[in-house]
């Protein structure tokens, strides 16, 4: 009779049992996770509408090459000029632009910048 009550008293009682997940579900979860964000990343920068300044939407090679030049002559300064004509490489998700910038003494420096999405994202003139 007492196995009988004390069965019925483990059954009655609450389970406090932990859900233990495998590491591997852990894992598989969060590259499924990763594939969704950079897929929604990538939505996102198709629907936003991306300009830079003065230039608005870069949709070519030739003006991805004539934004980074503007960018690029306005951070080496008022008396800079481009030198030739820059070099627009197709990438991904836009244009790597490498050119050089001039100066009035006769030097000049290169210059790398990076189009993404439609717009200028980075410039580097190098000394």
């Amino acid at each position: 009779m007492t196995l009988i009550i004390m069965a019925g008293f483990l059954l009655a009682a609450p389970i406090d049992a932990q859900i233990v997940t495998p590491p591997r579900d852990v894992i598989g979860a969060a590259i499924v996770s990763d594939i969704a964000r950079d897929r929604q990343a990538e939505r996102e920068a198709r629907r936003q509408p991306y300009a830079t300044p003065g230039h608005g939407p870069i949709a070519s090679a030739a003006a991805a090459g004539d934004a980074c030049a503007a960018k690029a002559r306005q951070q080496a300064g008022p008396n800079a000029a481009l030198v030739g004509r820059p070099v627009a490489s197709s990438m991904s998700t836009g244009w790597e632009v490498e050119g050089n910038i001039g100066f009035p003494d006769g030097g000049s420096i290169p210059f790398i910048c990076s189009v993404r999405n439609g717009s200028v994202t980075g410039i580097i003139l190098r000394q």
